[in-house]
């Protein structure tokens, strides 16, 4: 072991990696996402979550890379066969690590009603909507019972009470037509 250390080697290299990896990973969970002001998110309305290129996936591709480089090095493995089993490596154990924070990430709950969310739901006209008009609509959400401005999509009245189907969110206004029974549907 000794003469490891006298002259930088293909092992202490390996094994600076798995150090530095595995310092940034410690950094990480205490202090949270390392660096989340570099996030790549765009606003969309998807399901958010961790990302492949978060620091914690990173760190632990970076640890694991340089660890079973070092592994295959003591071992009397080539430079690049260890680092070609470091990479392997490596990659099994951030996706392990991404599907598992995935998994946890899609456990939580949420109130928090999107547009996606009222597109296609059935509501009820609580203020009737006149002919190219706006009126109000109430529909539920899971849970929640939500109130919108609505119009018409043909521009025709809708008497209060009437069933409709929310078509389109623009904004707090929803775009509704009358709802349609699942044979009349059939048969138009």
């Amino acid at each position: 072991m000794p003469e490891l250390l006298q002259q930088p080697s293909a092992f202490l290299i390996f094994l600076g990696l798995s150090a530095l990896g595995f310092g940034v990973l410690l950094i990480s969970l205490i202090f949270g996402e390392l660096f989340d002001f570099l996030s790549h998110d765009a606003g969309f309305d998807h399901g958010g979550g961790p990302s492949f290129l978060s620091s914690r996936v990173l760190s632990v591709l970076v640890t694991a890379f340089g660890g079973l480089g070092a592994i295959g090095t003591n071992a009397g493995m080539s430079i690049a066969a260890s680092s070609a089993m470091g990479l392997a490596g490596g990659v099994a154990c951030a996706g392990v690590v991404y599907w598992f924070a995935r998994f946890l990430f899609s456990q939580q709950a949420t109130t928090m009603v999107t547009p996606s969310d009222l597109v296609g739901c059935t509501g009820r006209v609580v203020v009737a909507i006149p002919a190219a008009g706006i009126g109000q609509v109430r529909c539920q959400s899971g849970e929640e019972l939500i109130d919108k401005v609505a119009r018409s999509r043909s521009g025709e009245a809708i008497a209060e009470n009437s069933l409709v189907t929310i078509d389109q969110v623009l904004g707090e206004i929803v775009i509704v037509q009358p709802w349609k029974s699942p044979s009349e549907n059939a048969t138009s």
